[in-house]
């Protein structure tokens, strides 16, 4: 089962979809519609994973390029994180 983060601005929805697999937090898919595309909307997405993988101790696996791609660019907001291969 999924779930996901969301962002509403301007009557469209951004989301990141995750599912939980024990103590992993597997990020799947980041959507930006393009109305909301170079205002950072994604990055607040894997933030809002981010946190929650902090607050719940779990390990985060970024199979979705885009998160993939921000956490490589983003190792100072991981601080206490946990990242696993996204090939697993």
């Amino acid at each position: 089962m999924s779930d996901r983060f969301t962002i509403t601005e301007d009557g469209h929805v951004a989301e990141l979809v995750y599912r939980l697999d024990g103590d992993r937090i597997v990020l799947t898919h980041t959507g930006v519609p393009d109305q909301l595309g170079g205002r950072g909307i994604g990055g607040k997405l894997v933030e809002q994973a981010v946190a929650k993988a902090k607050a719940e101790g779990l390990t985060i696996v970024p199979q979705c390029p885009f998160a993939k791609g921000w956490i490589e660019k983003h190792p100072d907001a991981l601080e206490g994180v946990s990242i696993a291969d996204s090939r697993l």
